[in-house]
């Protein structure tokens, strides 16, 4: 690698790591209750950030686009510091509220345009081989760092109350100050009216981002289905390991002093997933991969109704690795199917709003499930949902022959610009990660 690329592979860890660190997220529930709020009021300030989160997906992907993804990155950090304080200041609904959507605003800021930096940062640098690997390294660190600082929220609180927002806010400050440091390459520059490696493509209006973000969808089946593809991963993840896993648990009785071990340990197991996936063996492609692990998350949720409290925990463990796995794998996917010149963050905060809003709707059911008391009937219905799903898109995967790549004409049509070279097959890119 060269020493940009290591500087950016280096920086980006450091900003994933402190830009998720969320010192509140383990104690958020009580600490609502303490301050004086209802169940609707907290479950209802929820549904809010989860409608506020998929709003603010497209013009946040259109502002990084436009002002550049490390520019984007910023501003993200800078909202999500202010976001932190809100309840210290306001320890009520109000301020929870406000809280609640700033994060929002926050992750929505960042959640493509993270990712699309460091890919075409690395790109810029000829050094693209690497991101698989940085991707999911900086997701393990992150998640390192949850199971180290979790366990010091309580003591911590007795010390200070609002200790766990303060240190969320303090951490916030510290990812603003590696993105500041980030050096200016491969898109970002383009964005800043500069041409990047000679695949800049200038200053352009949102509304022209948003027309360039679609014609490449219309224009790419490939792409749009490698988004669908990813939607069971994402669903099936957050479902369990946030609103299933404490029921789960409580109902194989395992009480609520072990729920934080249990967590820190299904925490290690992804993130020693996500921190090798090019352990995944090159037998099958990405694609494939990918669909083996959600069927391995569908199976494991499946088991869980039969055996015992080890059991289940040991299967909650398998879960959370194969998630671990197949998050790389999966963003990876997306980006090889992204031209160069397309506008790379609106797209990925496309995939962020159909993962978040069949999320949304899963979360609906979940809630109808455990209403009634049928737990175990949901995660068998979830598990033959995906495998029908997933049965279908590689029905459709093996029916069909397309390209890996959206055409340049559905990105800048009619600009005159000469085609880039294709890209490398993906088939490859796990093995080529851990050089």
């Amino acid at each position: 690698m060269t020493g940009t690329a290591r500087r950016l592979i280096r920086l980006n860890y450091g900003f994933q790591l402190l830009f998720n660190l969320l010192w509140w997220m383990p104690v958020f529930y009580a600490y609502q209750k303490a301050a004086g709020l209802s169940d609707g009021q907290i479950f209802g300030i929820q549904s809010i950030y989860y409608v506020a989160f998929c709003l603010f997906e497209v013009p946040t992907g259109l502002i990084a686009d436009r002002i550049g993804t490390r520019n984007c990155l910023r501003a993200g950090a800078v909202v999500m510091t202010a976001a932190n304080l809100a309840p210290v200041f306001s320890a009520s609904y109000t301020g929870f509220l406000v809280h609640f959507l700033a994060i929002a605003a926050g992750r929505s800021l960042t959640s493509g345009a993270a990712s699309a930096y460091l890919y075409d940062g690395l790109r810029a640098e000829g050094c693209e081989e690497h991101y698989l690997r940085a991707e999911g390294t900086a997701r393990a660190l992150g998640l390192a760092a949850k199971v180290v600082c979790w366990p010091l929220v309580g003591p911590l609180m007795a010390l200070a109350h609002p200790a766990p927002y303060i240190l969320s806010a303090v951490s916030a400050a510290g990812s603003l100050v590696c993105v500041i440091a980030l050096p200016r390459v491969g898109e970002d520059r383009s964005a800043s009216g500069e041409r990047g490696r000679g695949r800049g493509r200038g200053r352009g209006s949102s509304l022209g981002e948003a027309r360039a973000a679609l014609r490449c969808l219309a224009a790419s089946p490939w792409l749009a289905l490698v988004m669908v593809q990813g939607v069971a991963v994402f669903t099936l993840s957050r479902i369990c390991q946030v609103n299933l896993f404490q029921p789960v648990l409580l109902d194989h009785g395992i009480g609520e002093a072990s729920h934080g071990g249990v967590l820190a340990a299904m925490t290690v197991a992804e993130a020693v997933g996500a921190a090798r996936p090019q352990w995944l063996s090159r037998r099958l492609s990405p694609v494939a991969w990918v669909s083996v692990l959600s069927l391995a998350l569908a199976a494991t949720l499946a088991g869980i109704t039969l055996g015992g409290p080890w059991t289940v925990v040991a299967l909650l463990c398998l879960f959370a690795a194969a998630a671990g796995f197949a998050y790389p794998v999966q963003r990876k996917l997306v980006n090889d199917a992204v031209p160069p010149d397309a506008p790379r963050a609106t797209l990925l905060s496309v995939e962020s709003i159909v993962d978040r809003g069949v999320c949304a709707l899963a979360a609906v059911a979940v809630g109808a499930y455990l209403s009634a008391g049928q737990l175990d009937a949901l995660l068998w219905h979830s598990a033959l949902a995906t495998a029908v799903l997933l049965g279908a898109f590689q029905l459709v995967l093996r029916r069909s022959r397309l390209p890996r790549t959206a055409p340049e004409k559905a990105v800048r049509a009619g600009s005159g610009a000469e085609p880039p070279q294709p890209e490398p097959r993906a088939s490859h890119s796990i093995t080529r990660a851990g050089r």
